[in-house]
C-alpha cells in the first residue's frame, strides 16, 4: 500500500502509540456512559388525525357534505401516500399518512399544510359542524403511562389531583410533555319536571336563555379616580349547583326558582365516550413523553425517585402505578447486551487461543475494547442512542471486527516463525494485508448502504445498523494496522527458532491434507463448480419455497393485547360489560403484573409499532403486562381457552403479542374497495369462505358488516305548519328529552363543565310516552304529528384514499403472515378474476408494508452492487480477479438456508439484512485469498501453485475470523428481533467459507484452465 506505513510508525513511536490506546479506551469508557438510552432509534411516525364532528348527522351526510371536501384539500399536500377514513354517527376520524420517503425534518411543514387547509375550509362547512380539529400529536409514544386510582373519590377531584402530579412531572427532567388521559367531562344536569313545565306554560328554551343570562362573562365598565383605575365586576358565576338552582325564572308576573322546577345535579358525561381503569377501578392516567435523545435509563431512575416522594405525599387510598414503563425494556436490553458482549468477547479470545496461542489471542481479545470504544465516541460525536438497532448492529459488529485483527496477528507470527525479527514482521504485515483487508472492509460495509439510506420508515428505523457497523468495521481496521502490531511487538513470544525454512511454516499434517484437498479440488475443477452452482440453486429453490417468510418478528415484550370487537353499532355500556368480565377473569391471574382497560377506544400508544385504535364505542383494549416472556405465553393460552369455550360469545375477543415494525393491526389483511358497500359485503364474505378453507387461518372477519337500526320519523308537513312546528323544534323537543341539550359552560377551575338539560328520566323513556308541544302550549303524542318506522343504516363507513373499502382480517397459525397470506392470495384467484366492474383486491397488511421496505432497498441495491465493484476493482486491477471475488457473494445462500431449515427460523427484513452482509463478509474473504494468489505468482510461483498455495496460505485466518464470527453470533440466536440474522449469518459463513476455500481455487483453475502442474509468470498476469 502506498499509503505511509502505519504499523511501522505505531511500532517505532510506541509511547504515542500506546497513550492513544490508552486515550481510545478511556474515551469509550466516557463514550458508553454518556451515550443515551432508547428502546427504539428515533423514528419519524408520517401520520396525524383529522377529526370533524357534527352532531346529529348521519355517516352519510357526513360523507358527503363535509368529508369529501376535506379529503379532497388534505390530498394536494406534498407527499401524501394514503388517507383512512372512519364516519359513523356525528363524527368522522381521517387518518393521514405520508410518504415513508418524505424527509424527517419536513414532515412538521406536512402538518402545518394539513392543519391550514383544514383551517381554510373551516368557514364553508354546514352550520353546527365543529372542528376540522387536527391531532399532530398522534405519533407520540408514551415513555411510562401512570394510574392515579383512588377508590371512592369522585372522579372531578381525581383529575384535579392529577392535575397537580403532572405539573409536577413536568419538571422532571427529561421529560418533554405529559397528558392526562381517560378523564371524564364533567356536567351539570339539569332533569326538568315536564309536567311542571307544561302546567306552568314555560318553555325549556326560555329556560335556557335565563341560566345563560346569568352566566355571560361581560365588561361592566370602569372609571378612573384620582389614584387608580377602578373596574366594575358583576357576578356571573353558576359553577356551584346551589347558586344554579337560585337563578330565577319570570314566569307572567311572578318569579321562580330554577330548582323548584329542575333537579340540579353534578355528573359525567353520560353516557361515556372513553374510559379507562386499572386494575378494575376507574383510573386517570397520565402519559410522559421523553424528551428526545434523552437517555432513558437515566429519565427510569429520576422517574422512580419521583414517584417514591409522590406515593409518600398521596392521600390515604390513592394509588399511583405504573401501567407501562420503556426503561424496564433499556435496562434488559442493554444488561443483555453486556452478557452477550462479554460472552463473544470470550468466545473470540477462546477460538484465538486455540489456534494461534495465548498471548496471540488475548492481542485480538485486546483489540475488541478498543474498537468498541472508539465506536462508542463516534455515536456519541454523531448523536446517536444505544437502543435496539444499534445494540444489535454493535452485537454483530463483535463477529466481525476481530477479523481484521486476527489476519494482521497471524501475518506477524507466520513471517515470525520464518525467522524475522518482531518489527520487521509487524512493518510486513502492513505491506502484505493492509489494503486488502481496507478494500474487503469497505465490501461488507457496503453491502449495508442500501438500509443505511432507504428512504422509507424501516430504513430510518434500521438505518442505524449501517451507520454502527461502518464506524466499528473501518475503526477495527485502523485498530489491525497501529494497534495490533503495537502489541504484538509488546506481547507475542519469541519464536523457539529463527532460521526455520519458510516452507515448512505450511508443512504440518493439517497444511498438507488441506492441500491435497485444494489439489483435487483444482484437478476435479469443474464437477466442484457445478456442484456448487447446483447447491446454490438447490438453496434458492429452498428459499422460495419451504423457508418460511415473515416481515418482523413478534416482540419479547411482556404485554398481551386483548381487544374486544362487538357489532357496529353497539352502545359502550355493552361493551363495558363485556370488558368488566374480562377483567375479573383476569384479576386473580399469577402472570399479571398490571392490567389497564380502554372502553371506547384503543390504549395510548406505549409502544412505537401500536397504533391507537380511533374512537368507536362498540371497541376496548385491554393491556396486561406480565412479569416475562413465558407468563405472558401462559397467559396467552388461558384466554384462548376462555375464548374457545364461548364465555364471550357476543363479541370478537382476540388476543395478540405486540410486534416489531411498521404498525400492523392484523397479520393476514385484504382490502376490497369498490362503490356499493353490500357488494363489498358480499365479496367479503366470499373471502372468509375461502380462508376459512385455509387450515393456517384463524377467525377470518370483516372489519366491518352489521346494519344498525334506526328510527325514521316521516312527519307531516301540512300538520306541522297547522301546530306552528317545525321539524327543527321536533329535533330539539326530542333530544331534550331523550339524550338532552347543551345549555352553557360554567368556569370551573381550570376546566368549563357543561351544564345540560334533559327531561326526567326514572326508568329510560318509551317513545309512545313522548310527547310534543305545540305553538301555543298543547301536547301532542308523537304519532299525531308522522309515522315511526325501523329501518337499517350503516353505522360505519370506510374510505381508503377516497373510496369505500372493506378489510378481510385473519390471525394465523403454525405459519407465517406472509407464507399465509399468499397462499389465500392464490386460491382467491377465481374470486378475483370474477369481480365485478369497478372493485377489486388487494393485499394489505404485513405483505403491503414489507413491499414498501424490500422496494426502498431494493431502489439501492445498485448503489450497493456499484460501490462493492469499485472497492474489488480498486484492490484487484483486473477484471478476472473482480470476477473471481463476486462469484463468491451468493454462496453465503447455501449455509443461510440450511441455518434457517434446520433450526425453523422465519426469513424476514431482519435475515435480508443478514443475508446482504454476508455476501459483503465473503467477498472480503475471497478478495484477501485472491490477493494473496496474486502476491504468490509475483513471488515467481506457477498459477496452479500459486492457487493452491494461496488456499492454504490464507486457510488459517479465514477459518478462524469464521469460526469466531460464528460463535460470537451465537448469543444473538437468542433474541427475538436478532435472531433469524444471526441463524443466516452463522450458516453463511460456515458453509460459505468452508465452500469459498474450495469453490475459489476451482474456479481459478476453470476460468485460466489450468491443466498443467505450472503456468508461467506471463501467462497468470
Amino acid at each position: 500500500m502506498s499509503f505511509p506505513n502505519l504499523s511501522a510508525l505505531a511500532v517505532r513511536e510506541r509511547s504515542v502509540t500506546l497513550f492513544f490506546l490508552i486515550l481510545s479506551v478511556l474515551a469509550g469508557l466516557y463514550a458508553f456512559n454518556s451515550l443515551g438510552r432508547a428502546e427504539d432509534p428515533p423514528f419519524t411516525v408520517r401520520a396525524m388525525v383529522v377529526t370533524v364532528l357534527w352532531p346529529g348527522a348521519t355517516p352519510a351526510e357526513l360523507q358527503d357534505q363535509v368529508v369529501n371536501r376535506l379529503e379532497k384539500r388534505i390530498q394536494e399536500v406534498d407527499y401524501f401516500y394514503k388517507l383512512e377514513t372512519t364516519i359513523r354517527a356525528g363524527r368522522a376520524d381521517l387518518l393521514i399518512e405520508f410518504q415513508d420517503y418524505s424527509p424527517s425534518h419536513v414532515v412538521p411543514d406536512l402538518f402545518y399544510e394539513v392543519r391550514k387547509r383544514m383551517l381554510d375550509e373551516a368557514p364553508s362547512l354546514p352550520s353546527g359542524v365543529i372542528g376540522p380539529i387536527v391531532n399532530d400529536s398522534f405519533a407520540d409514544v408514551y415513555f411510562t403511562m401512570l394510574a392515579l386510582t383512588a377508590p371512592g373519590l369522585p372522579m372531578s377531584e381525581l383529575a384535579r389531583d392529577a392535575e397537580v402530579i403532572r405539573d409536577k412531572l413536568q419538571r422532571v427532567d427529561g421529560i418533554q410533555k405529559v397528558f392526562l388521559l381517560g378523564e371524564r367531562p364533567q356536567r351539570i344536569h339539569l332533569d326538568f319536571d315536564l309536567p311542571k313545565l307544561a302546567n306552568l306554560g314555560i318553555s325549556p328554551q326560555n329556560v335556557m336563555a335565563a341560566i345563560e343570562a346569568n352566566n355571560r362573562l361581560v365588561p361592566a365598565g370602569f372609571f378612573d379616580t384620582t389614584a387608580a383605575r377602578v373596574y366594575v365586576r358583576v357576578p356571573a358565576d353558576l359553577s356551584d349547583p346551589q347558586t344554579l338552582a337560585n337563578v330565577p325564572l319570570r314566569i307572567n308576573e311572578r318569579l321562580i326558582r330554577l330548582g323548584d322546577i329542575a333537579q340540579v345535579q353534578r355528573g359525567y358525561e353520560d353516557p361515556p365516550s372513553y374510559m379507562i381503569r386499572a386494575g378494575g377501578r376507574d383510573t386517570i392516567v397520565l402519559g410522559v413523553v421523553m424528551r428526545a435523545g434523552e437517555n432513558g435509563l437515566a429519565l427510569g431512575e429520576r422517574l422512580d425517585a419521583f414517584l417514591q416522594q409522590q406515593r409518600a405525599e398521596l392521600p390515604l387510598g390513592m394509588e399511583l402505578t405504573q401501567l407501562t414503563n420503556q426503561a424496564d425494556a433499556i435496562a434488559g436490553a442493554v444488561s443483555l447486551f453486556q452478557v452477550k458482549f462479554l460472552v463473544a468477547m470470550v468466545v473470540v479470545m477462546a477460538v484465538s487461543i486455540m489456534a494461534i496461542g495465548l498471548r496471540a489471542g488475548l492481542i485480538v481479545g485486546l483489540s475488541i475494547p478498543i474498537t468498541l470504544g472508539l465506536t462508542f465516541l463516534l455515536m456519541k460525536l454523531t448523536g446517536m442512542n444505544l437502543d435496539r438497532i444499534s445494540l444489535g448492529a454493535l452485537i454483530i459488529a463483535l463477529g466481525l471486527l476481530v477479523d481484521d485483527a486476527i489476519i494482521a496477528i497471524e501475518m506477524m507470527i507466520v513471517k515470525m516463525e520464518q525467522g524475522w525479527d518482531r518489527v520487521r514482521a509487524a512493518t510486513h504485515a502492513w505491506q502484505v494485508t493492509a489494503a486488502p483487508m481496507l478494500f474487503g472492509t469497505l465490501v461488507t460495509v457496503a453491502g449495508f448502504v442500501p438500509i443505511g439510506f432507504a428512504q422509507s420508515a424501516v430504513g430510518e428505523y434500521a438505518g442505524g445498523i449501517f451507520w454502527v457497523l461502518a464506524f466499528a468495521l473501518l475503526i477495527s481496521w485502523l485498530v489491525a494496522v497501529t494497534f495490533t502490531p503495537y502489541l504484538g511487538v509488546k506481547l507475542l513470544p519469541t519464536m523457539s527458532d529463527h532460521h526455520r525454512d519458510p516452507s515448512s511454516v505450511y508443512g504440518t499434517p493439517n497444511y498438507e491434507r488441506l492441500r491435497r484437498l485444494v489439489q483435487w479440488c483444482v484437478m476435479h475443477k469443474r464437477r466442484v463448480v457445478l456442484s456448487t452452482v447446483f447447491l446454490l440453486v438447490l438453496s434458492i429453490l429452498g428459499m422460495a419455497g419451504p423457508v418460511e417468510k415473515q416481515f418482523f418478528p413478534s416482540s419479547d415484550r411482556p404485554e398481551v393485547l386483548i381487544s374486544v370487537y362487538m357489532p357496529e353499532g353497539t352502545a359502550i355500556g355493552n361493551t363495558d360489560a363485556v370488558v368488566k368480565r374480562l377483567e375479573s377473569q383476569l384479576a386473580h391471574m399469577p402472570e399479571i403484573k398490571s392490567l389497564s382497560a380502554y372502553i371506547g377506544a384503543g390504549a395510548p400508544r406505549f409502544f412505537i409499532s401500536a397504533n391507537p385504535e380511533r374512537p368507536d364505542p362498540g371497541f376496548a383494549k385491554l393491556v396486561a403486562v406480565t412479569h416475562g416472556v413465558q407468563e405472558r405465553e401462559s397467559l396467552i393460552a388461558k384466554l384462548h381457552q376462555q375464548i374457545d369455550n364461548g364465555d364471550y360469545a357476543e363479541a370478537r375477543v382476540r388476543v395478540a403479542r405486540l410486534l416489531y415494525g411498521p404498525p400492523v393491526d392484523w397479520p393476514v389483511s385484504f382490502r376490497v374497495t369498490g362503490p356499493d358497500p353490500q357488494v363489498l359485503r358480499e365479496i367479503g364474505h366470499a373471502m372468509v369462505d375461502v380462508m376459512r378453507t385455509n387450515p393456517n387461518i384463524v377467525d377470518p372477519n370483516l372489519d366491518w358488516d352489521e346494519r344498525a337500526p334506526y328510527l325514521q320519523l316521516s312527519l307531516d308537513p301540512h300538520r306541522l305548519q297547522t301546530l306552528g312546528l317545525t321539524p327543527l323544534d321536533v329535533a330539539q323537543q326530542l333530544q331534550f328529552q331523550l339524550d338532552g341539550v347543551p345549555v352553557t359552560n360554567v368556569r370551573e377551575d381550570i376546566r368549563q363543565v357543561q351544564v345540560r338539560a334533559r327531561a326526567q328520566q326514572d326508568t329510560g323513556v318509551l317513545l309512545q310516552s313522548v310527547e310534543i308541544r305545540g305553538a301555543n302550549g298543547q301536547k301532542l303524542p308523537l304519532s299525531q304529528l308522522g309515522t315511526a318506522t325501523i329501518e337499517f343504516d350503516e353505522p360505519v363507513i370506510k374510505r381508503f384514499n377516497r373510496e369505500l373499502f372493506l378489510y378481510v382480517n385473519s390471525d394465523v397459525t403454525n405459519a407465517q403472515p406472509p407464507d399465509a397470506t399468499m397462499a389465500v392470495w392464490r386460491a382467491l384467484e377465481p374470486l378475483r378474476a370474477d369481480l365485478p366492474p369497478g372493485y377489486r383486491i388487494s393485499i394489505a397488511g404485513s405483505i403491503e408494508q414489507s413491499g414498501k421496505a424490500d422496494a426502498s432497498i431494493q431502489k439501492l441495491q445498485p448503489v450497493m452492487v456499484g460501490l462493492m465493484l469499485v472497492f474489488i476493482m480498486l484492490q484487484m486491477r483486473s477484471f478476472s480477479g473482480m470476477f473471481m471475488v463476486v462469484a463468491t457473494a451468493p454462496l453465503g445462500l447455501i449455509g443461510a438456508v440450511i441455518a434457517l431449515l434446520l433450526f425453523s427460523q422465519p426469513f424476514g427484513f431482519v435475515a435480508l439484512l443478514g443475508l446482504i452482509g454476508l455476501a459483503g463478509i465473503l467477498m472480503r474473504n475471497t478478495l484477501i485469498l485472491t490477493q494473496q494468489v496474486t502476491d504468490n505468482v509475483l513471488e515467481g510461483m506457477g498459477l496452479r501453485d500459486a492457487v493452491i498455495e494461496a488456499a492454504v496460505q490464507r486457510a488459517r485466518p479465514v477459518v478462524l475470523t469464521a469460526l469466531a464470527a460464528a460463535l460470537a453470533f451465537i448469543p444473538l440466536t437468542l433474541d427475538s428481533f436478532w435472531g433469524p440474522l444471526a441463524y443466516v449469518l452463522i450458516g453463511g459463513v460456515l458453509v460459505g467459507t468452508a465452500i469459498t476455500i474450495l469453490f475459489v481455487p476451482a474456479l481459478y483453475a476453470w476460468w485460466f484452465r489450468i491443466d498443467a502442474p505450472t503456468k508461467s509468470k506471463t501467462q497468470a498476469q
